[in-house]
């Protein structure tokens, strides 16, 4: 069940009309990276959680990002109202779709289910989602950048904040289940080459070490030898 309150979750004003910034804010709307996309991908993954807690927290989360969807729209919805004779709107999307959001992204192309990433197992969905958020925050740090209007930007700057909040929460429930940086998870065991670090951009002297090579956690091979069969010629 659903109940939609005519107010938006926070306060969406800005000063000054921009069309063409309005095509840009499609981006979040029906881009890859946008509401829409956060908000169906954390309710679906919901329904395959079993951990009461966990779907509690994505169903939150995926309703607050449909309360963002809507303060994104209200932003579309400003920045090309009683536009549409400036030289800006003609040159921007709303010129031929009409004012206000659409499921489509800052170059026109329509929004696509392809954009939604769940697979059935909580850790697996968890490590997608704090990449979705990681995502979002890069394209609204680029908006930011761009926005002159200083209301936008304030209703832009709550946006990117929430999306670290949510990464926040994505991060202690992996953390919970002892997943924040395991690796592993489901049934199958790996096999013995699950600890090696091949290095294949080998450049002598210049090879670079780190802990993600490092001798403690892995068996570095510095020269790979190839372990297989030679394909065969074909005569």
């Amino acid at each position: 069940m659903f109940f939609h309150k005519k107010e938006t979750i926070q306060t969406v004003n800005i000063g000054e009309a921009n069309p063409k910034f309005a095509q840009l804010l499609l981006e979040q709307f029906g881009g890859a990276t946008g509401e829409l996309t956060a908000a169906l991908q954390y309710w679906v993954q919901s329904f395959h959680v079993e951990h009461p807690g966990i779907r509690d927290m994505l169903q939150d989360i995926a309703i607050e990002e449909f309360s963002h969807l809507e303060m994104v729209g209200r932003l579309i919805e400003a920045h090309t109202k009683d536009t549409d004779q400036t030289e800006a709107f003609k040159s921007s999307l709303f010129a031929v779709r009409g004012i206000g959001p659409h499921f489509l992204d800052s170059q026109g192309s329509a929004w696509t289910a392809n954009y939604i990433n769940e697979g059935g197992d909580v850790v697996r969905d968890l490590r997608a989602n704090i990449a979705a958020e990681a995502g979002a925050r890069q394209t609204y740090e680029a908006l930011i950048k761009l926005a002159a209007d200083e209301g936008t930007k304030k209703t832009l700057v709550h946006l990117l904040s929430r999306e670290i909040s949510h990464t926040k929460m994505f991060m202690k429930a992996l953390d919970s289940l002892g997943k924040l940086d395991d690796p592993f998870f489901g049934n199958v065991q790996p096999d013995e080459t699950v600890d090696i670090y091949y290095n294949l951009s080998s450049d002598g002297e210049a090879d670079q070490r780190g802990p993600w090579n490092s001798d403690q956690d892995f068996e570095y091979v510095a020269q790979p030898i190839p372990q297989g069969q030679p394909t065969p010629v074909r005569q």
